[in-house]
């Protein structure tokens, strides 16, 4: 039975992402577009893929049984593909990464640029949020996170800078009319401007300075998405609404301008950088080893530097 392959990818996209608007985010597709292409396969097949309903998109008996067959053969035509870029002079064809919304704002801006000069050929997708869970969600080669707690068969590789810091801040107007604090709990008698997960769940500020450690839940008139809806938490804060507590990279514009002056900065509490995640089990594609080799090269610089650095002191 001959079928187009184009409606294949079609069915396997929908299949992998669960609906036809998420298929087409991933694709780069149009919703309609997949809708349709699903529909002439199962035309053509004679044969119900998906049950559809307005709110859902799933497999049918007849479409799970397809998928168990056509995506292991599906994968191998990529691999396929993919090992043409053995006689290609550079690598191409499109990486996915799933990142947290501060990694693609702080780190991969000094990482990206020199990438896609160095690799014409690939062509790169970010996938930032604010609350990830899998990293190969919706179809990502690869993922960012804060901590190195890897799953089975997951490698890490550390990207960017290797320690970073909270910092606490407010606008010196603010601090001229309030007060400047002197202790954490004394943010509790301050407006804190802040962050709450996609969960619901609003983090505490954690300080620390020597063996004491605060925590406190913070309160105050504004409260943001974690992620991109943070730099709304920085401008209020410039503005003079209240105090933040952010990472100290998002905020070092506005202190090294003096629009926000720090405080409490004996108790700024330091965390781990970025790692790089993937699953060294599957067939690595290309563009992602060669971002794997790239962020390696830009490690091995950076580490050499700091030993100069260090020498010289």
């Amino acid at each position: 039975m001959a079928l187009d392959i184009a409606l294949l990818h079609a069915v396997v996209a929908v299949a992998k992402a669960g609906g036809f608007r998420e298929a087409a985010r991933m694709t780069g597709s149009n919703p309609s577009r997949l809708s349709d292409a699903v529909r002439r396969a199962e035309e053509q097949l004679g044969v119900r893929l998906f049950n559809r309903t307005t709110r859902t998109v799933a497999l049918t008996e007849a479409g799970r049984a397809l998928m168990s067959r056509l995506m292991p053969a599906m994968n191998e035509v990529d691999a396929a593909l993919d090992a043409l870029n053995n006689f290609r002079n550079t690598p191409g064809g499109t990486l996915r990464l799933n990142v947290p919304v501060s990694a693609a704002r702080l780190v991969l801006p000094t990482i990206v640029p020199g990438f896609l000069a160095r690799y014409p050929d690939i062509q790169l997708e970010v996938v930032a949020e604010s609350n990830v869970q899998d990293i190969f969600r919706e179809g990502c080669d690869a993922g960012i996170r804060y901590d190195d707690h890897l799953e089975q068969d997951m490698v890490a590789l550390p990207i960017g800078p290797r320690l970073q810091r909270f910092a606490a801040a407010a606008a010196p107007a603010y601090l001229a009319a309030n007060g400047t604090p002197q202790h954490p709990r004394d943010l509790m008698q301050h407006r804190c401007l802040y962050g709450r997960y996609a969960t619901g769940v609003i983090a505490d500020w954690e300080f620390e300075n020597g063996e004491e450690v605060v925590r406190l839940q913070p309160k105050g008139p504004l409260i943001c998405s974690v992620g991109a809806a943070m730099d709304l938490t920085v401008s209020a804060a410039v503005a003079g609404a209240g105090v933040v507590y952010l990472f100290e990279d998002w905020i070092k514009p506005a202190l090294n301008d003096g629009s926000l002056q720090p405080i409490l900065t004996d108790w700024w509490q330091s965390f781990s950088g970025l790692w790089l995640y993937y699953n060294d089990r599957r067939l690595i594609p290309a563009p992602l080893q060669a971002f794997l080799d790239y962020v390696r090269e830009i490690n091995a610089i950076s580490a050499f530097l700091r030993r100069q650095r260090l020498e010289h002191v």
